[in-house]
Parts: structure tokens; C-alpha cells; sequence
């Protein structure tokens, strides 16, 4: 039975496109991709925001309907078709903490996961800019402009980064302990779910970045880390662009 045609609008360096396209390669499901420029403005567009007013990727379009929000998309994926290579625990305990672990690394570790790869990648783009250019470009963000006009042009200070930091390092110690809870090799035991590729994009991005001391000393962490990586879904999942350190060579000597 065919589930119909998909098509998601994202960027391959985005870490919320990550979790939707491991998402359809673990299901097997076919898709096709359109690839937005964020520095180019493509998810501005009147034709992206008449998609996703947001203003961010990803959307997916699943037969003329869409859905944004990538922790949103994922289960769609599995309501669809419940028996497809599924990602949510049957067990209504296992699920509701697997929905935890979801809020958590989406409240704590999703937005500190922004400071450092904004510092460290992204930022010579905005300095690039005038000021002028810059304020424009804030205050055409539906979701980010408070977050831009903090950066500004000089970057996140020390301490931002430091906090940043620090969260996601707090993400690592609880992940740990969740896999020593449950067995592992998983957050959840033996199978991955959701929680996991939640989470999979962040610690990808600060190994990317150069900063795999946050979770080195956690043995559960780096055998979890490197599960995820050995498999083909991750390896067409993170096709090639899709690290910081592939688009952006300042990166390489991390």
C-alpha cells in the first residue's frame, strides 16, 4: 500500500531537517527534498512562508497536506502507518518517557545547541553585513529576530557561550543515565526511538564543532554516539553538506 508522495522543504545543515530526513530513511520512505538557502533568504519567501509562516525549516508536504515542526513531523510519520519500522515505544510508560526526554532536549539542549554554531560558523556572514543589512534581516525573522538582535554582529558573548555549553554537557550527564536505566544501547534500551534522533543532530553538530569533551568522560554516551553513527541510515542522513566543517573550512581544524 502506498502512503502517497512526500516532499520536505529543508536544509541539510539544519539540525531540525536532520531528525525529519533520518526519520523517512529509517521508515524507508520515499522522498523527495527542496533544498532552501537560510542565507539566501529562500525561507522567507512569500512562497516558503505561505508553506511555513514560521519562516523555518523543515515542512513537510505529505499529499498537498503540511506539517511543520520537526518533532511534530516525526510522529506524523509514525501515525501514519503505526507498523512501519516504528520509533515510539508501544509501552504507554516507555512513550510518555520518551516524550519527556523529547521536551527536555527540545526546551534545554535544541536552543543551546544555536550559540556555538552561530559563533563559530555562521557569524563572518553577518559580519559581512552593514548594520543596516543586519537590523533587516532581524526584523524579517518571524521565530529568530530576538535571538539574531542578541548575537549582533560581535557574536555571543563568553558567558552565552559558556551557558550554552554547560546545557548541553547537563544533556550529556542525564542521556547517560537514562542509558544506564535502561539497559541501552539506546536511551530506551535496545531499540531507537524518537528521543534519539531528537537528540542525534546536537551531539553530531558539537563533535562537528569540535567539542566532544562534553560527553567524552561518559562511557554509555560515546558506545550511544557510536551506535548511531555506524548505521546507513545515519550515513544518508548526513549526505555530504550536511556538516558545518564540509561548508564552512574555518571549521576543518576542529
Amino acid at each position: 500500500m502506498s502512503l502517497g508522495n512526500f516532499k520536505i522543504y529543508n536544509a541539510l545543515q539544519s539540525t531540525c531537517s536532520q531528525r525529519v530526513r533520518y526519520t523517512l530513511h529509517h521508515k524507508k520512505i520515499d522522498f523527495s527534498m527542496e533544498i532552501l538557502d537560510l542565507f539566501s533568504g529562500d525561507q522567507l519567501k512569500p512562497e516558503y512562508l505561505a508553506i511555513n509562516p514560521n519562516g523555518v525549516v523543515p515542512a513537510l508536504d505529505h499529499d498537498g497536506k503540511i506539517i511543520i515542526d520537526s518533532s511534530v513531523i516525526i510522529e506524523y510519520l509514525e501515525d501514519i502507518d503505526v507498523n512501519l519500522s516504528p520509533l515510539r515505544p508501544k509501552d504507554p510508560e516507555n512513550c510518555a518517557n520518551m516524550r519527556a526526554m523529547i521536551r527536555y532536549f527540545d526546551e534545554v539542549a535544541g536552543p543551546s545547541v544555536r550559540i556555538p554554531s552561530y559563533n563559530m560558523a555562521f557569524l563572518p556572514h553577518f559580519q559581512s553585513m552593514t548594520e543596516e543589512e543586519f537590523i533587516a534581516l532581524a526584523e524579517s525573522k518571524p521565530l529568530r529576530k530576538e535571538f539574531l538582535l542578541k548575537m549582533g554582529r560581535t557574536g555571543f558573548t563568553e558567558k552565552d557561550m559558556n551557558e550554552s555549553t554547560s546545557k548541553i554537557k547537563a544533556t550529556a550527564d542525564r542521556m547517560n543515565k537514562w542509558i544506564e536505566v535502561s539497559g541501552g544501547p539506546y536511551l530506551l534500551g535496545r531499540e531507537v526511538t524518537y528521543a534519539d534522533i531528537c537528540i542525534m543532530p546536537v551531539i553530531v553538530r558539537m563533535d562537528d564543532l569540535g567539542m566532544p569533551e562534553l560527553w567524552s568522560h561518559h562511557k554509555n554516551v560515546c558506545e550511544w554516539y557510536e551506535n548511531i553513527k555506524s548505521s546507513d541510515i545515519y550515513k544518508k542522513t548526513y549526505c555530504k553538506g550536511s556538516l558545518l566543517s564540509e561548508v564552512y573550512p574555518h571549521l576543518s581544524k576542529n
